[in-house]
């Protein structure tokens, strides 16, 4: 679309020169045919580095923009940007297909397979999964029954997806007008899993807005685990049933999440970290510790102060 036709669409002014917009992307990363936007403060830093053909920006910001950048004014960038990711959403299907399927996987019965889909050797697909479009299964991996896996997925090799887990769902984002409605944003980015990795029954993990979402080599995930869009999980992590990380989340290799934990979004886990049961990890942590309670801290300190409540407790008894 032309930058003036979205203009035209979110209803904002524009009177520059007009410029073809191809995708959406983050600032960082966006090229000069690209759409990308700032929503605040914490991102403002960068848009003097982005290479964007245009961005969406407020008035406040508008100084920051490079002379070869594009400022699309508005009052709600984010608002703004969940509009536009609609229109420069993918098709959920495509009616063609084209196929590579290694002639020694074995299909079951009542497989959906889309097209421009690449299945290696000796992989296994069981009744009932869901293979989009664009997804890629590397050798000798096995996919359990009724798994769905959302178009752009790349699966490596020898990897174990269990019975009705879910592979690149769209992320949990919406942007919130001023009734406090909320707006869905489309997410146009994929899920990568390395070699190795095992994925538990019914856990689901979202694809990225932009970029992947990317689970390394040799991680095993365990049931009913929550998977926020463009995470990273570093090599040969364990996470454990119930576990939930928010969006943007960056574990480290080796890291150990106890059932029930949980982090919150745009943090790192150092290397060799373990995070134990039910432990909220709300800061950024060093490697090669254990952790605990919440907030988190130094899982023996969280245990002297359970034992000094208790003891507190006991006395007032």
């Amino acid at each position: 679309m032309k930058l003036s036709e979205i203009a035209e669409f979110l209803g904002l002014e524009y009177k520059g020169e007009d410029v073809k917009i191809t995708a959406l992307n983050s600032l960082l990363r966006a090229n000069f045919t690209e759409l990308s936007y700032c929503d605040g403060e914490k991102n403002a830093k960068d848009i003097a580095n982005t290479g964007a053909a245009a961005i969406l920006v407020g008035k406040e910001y508008e100084s920051l923009v490079p002379k070869d950048t594009k400022a699309l004014i508005s009052p709600n960038p984010h608002l703004s940007f969940a509009f536009v990711s609609k229109l420069f959403a993918k098709p959920l299907f495509s009616e063609v297909r084209v196929q590579n399927i290694a002639k020694s996987a074995k299909i079951m019965p009542n497989v959906y397979l889309g097209n421009n889909i690449h299945i290696g050797e000796n992989v296994i697909i069981m009744a009932g999964a869901f293979v989009g479009d664009n997804v890629s299964i590397g050798d000798e991996s096995v996919i359990h029954p009724n798994v769905v896996i959302y178009n752009d997925s790349i699966i490596g090799k020898k990897c174990h997806l269990l019975a009705n887990c879910v592979i690149g769902s769209d992320g949990f984002g919406y942007a919130h007008n001023k009734n406090g409605e909320h707006h869905k944003i489309y997410h146009n980015g994929n899920v990568i899993l390395e070699d190795f990795v095992e994925i538990g029954a019914c856990t689901s993990i979202d694809r990225a807005v932009f970029d992947s979402t990317i689970i390394k080599a040799g991680t095993k995930v365990d049931n009913l685990v929550q998977i926020g869009h463009n995470c990273q999980v570093g090599q040969n992590c364990i996470i454990i049933a119930q576990t939930g990380l928010s969006g943007s989340t960056q574990l480290g290799r080796n890291v150990i999440m106890g059932g029930q934990s949980a982090t919150s979004g745009h943090l790192k886990i150092g290397d060799f970290s373990t995070i134990a049961a039910r432990g909220g990890v709300s800061k950024n942590l060093e490697g090669g510790r254990v952790y605990g309670g919440f907030p988190i801290m130094l899982q023996k300190d969280w245990l002297k102060l359970q034992a000094k409540i208790a003891m507190k407790f006991k006395d007032k008894n």
